[in-house]
């Protein structure tokens, strides 16, 4: 039973560690999960969804799926949003499946610049399956075959639920944006032994940047006489989860309904621990339709290797309408001058 108790510490104490939050490279196409003030901030309805294979060149790769809805409703100022997040390591089999609900509320400051308070409450449940562990008594030397009994009573599966609560502030004008979010605020417990505390730390962001107008390019909708848009981005997302830093800089230049972009995620100021973890490249396609599709590459700059982890791909999808006035069905502007992806 002793060495049961050792194990688990041991496995409890190495997802404390490794078990940091999912990092996506298209953060803005994930906006609720940066920041639930993003809930509603577009002033549309969104529909969307986010998929991220990390490592895949490795024997446990770690997958990460996100999909979310939000509404924005003018006659109060607010807007609702319900998300769901999923990651999966394969080796270990460990698992975290979270729901939550969030809200925003939009404040006037000036012309064209607002305030947005956001609040998120979360049920998050983990597993974990130690079916497949084999320990010493198992292993039969001379035959080169494994034993059925351990002996050991261990439990296959294991779970721990908890509540999550997360905040965040959004100001934008016309072509800036700055924001900032904290999350898992109340610090839940994550461990999956009876008595024992593992917290799970607070993490910070902070996150913003600047859209400069590129003119207005070639007619391309007839219909609507509107003319092809054309801008370039540049953005930041600092993020703090001890003992870890990040920040991730980059640009994006949309020439609709292309965008283009690239990452660096890192840190490149030197401290306790080295964090240059990658650079990333990205293609979308904005369409007419309120459809958004991006794929990003994450190349590996760490000692682990490129090659030897296969970088980390990511896919987001989104479906942006107005819901409400049917005279207004055709309206396609996202009111903060932000990153597409």
């Amino acid at each position: 039973m002793k060495k049961i108790i050792l194990f688990l510490f041991f496995i409890t104490l190495a997802i404390g560690v490794s078990g940091q939050d999912v990092q996506y490279t298209q953060f803005y196409a994930a906006p609720m999960y940066l920041n639930p003030a993003f809930t509603g901030a577009s002033e549309l309805t969104r529909v969307g969804a986010n998929y991220r294979n990390q490592w895949p060149g490795l024997d446990h790769s770690f997958n990460s799926y996100s999909a979310y809805i939000d509404h924005y409703m003018f006659d109060i100022n607010s807007g609702i949003g319900l998300i769901f997040n999923a990651n999966r390591e394969s080796k270990a089999k460990l698992a975290n499946n979270e729901v939550g609900l969030t809200y925003s509320y939009r404040i006037k400051l000036g012309f064209g610049s607002y305030l947005r308070v956001g609040g998120q409450v979360s049920y998050v449940s983990r597993d974990a399956y130690f079916g497949d562990l084999v320990f010493g008594n198992q292993l039969d030397i001379n035959s080169g075959t494994i034993g059925n009994n351990s002996g050991e009573f261990l439990s296959d599966d294991y779970r721990h639920d908890f509540m999550d609560y997360n905040f965040g502030l959004l100001f934008n004008s016309e072509t800036i944006w700055f924001g900032v979010s904290g999350h898992h605020l109340s610090q839940p417990n994550t461990s999956f032994i009876d008595g024992n505390i593992s917290r799970l730390p607070v993490r910070l962001s902070a996150h913003g940047g600047i859209k400069i107008d590129l003119g207005e390019g070639l007619i391309n909708n007839f219909y609507s006489n509107t003319r092809q848009e054309r801008a370039a981005m540049f953005a930041f997302n600092y993020k703090h989860q001890a003992p870890f830093n990040q920040l991730d800089i980059g640009t994006q230049f949309f020439i609709q309904p292309l965008v283009l972009g690239i990452w660096y995620r890192g840190f490149p100021v030197k401290y306790a621990l080295p964090n240059n973890e990658s650079i990333a490249g990205l293609i979308g396609l904005t369409l007419e339709s309120g459809l958004d599709i991006g794929y990003s590459y994450d190349f590996t700059l760490s000692k682990m290797g490129n090659l030897q982890s296969a970088g980390a791909h990511e896919i987001s999808i989104r479906y942006s309408f107005l819901f409400g006035d049917p005279n207004q069905r055709n309206r396609r502007s996202t009111i903060i001058p932000c990153f597409r992806f």
